[in-house]
């Protein structure tokens, strides 16, 4: 069975950082893993992937802030976000796709079978 389990979420004020961690179990290894986020009445859009060779990419609104990375094989990803803003305030998500994506990520957010349930991450001024 599959579990995502994200961590490392909380309140900051408005310049600060946070580290959000997410473990996987259940997948296979070298597997594409995402960040995701949703704020209130807006739709969850997608912040940064990283695929079985390392390669990353991130949304435009966190390029230079947020920076995604793994522990190697291990289905262990990590979110570092710098420079936070208030518009940053959101419920983060991590996520992964079937195997069938053979360790790339798919471009489109529907293709992400595997969901966490979610951290808070809370910016203040």
């Amino acid at each position: 069975q599959v579990q995502l389990v994200e961590s490392g979420g909380g309140s900051v004020q408005a310049g600060g950082s946070l580290r959000l961690s997410c473990t996987a179990s259940g997948l296979t290894a070298y597997r594409c893993m995402g960040w995701f986020r949703q704020a209130p009445g807006k739709e969850r859009e997608e912040v940064a992937t990283i695929n079985a060779n390392l390669r990353t990419r991130h949304a435009e609104s966190v390029k230079g802030r947020f920076a995604i990375s793994r522990d190697g094989a291990d289905n262990t990803v990590y979110l570092q976000m710098n420079n936070l803003k208030l518009e940053d305030t959101a419920m983060y998500y991590c996520a992964a796709p079937t195997s069938e994506w053979a360790g790339r990520c798919p471009q489109f957010q529907s293709n992400f079978n595997y969901w966490g349930q979610g951290i808070q991450v809370t910016v203040s001024s």
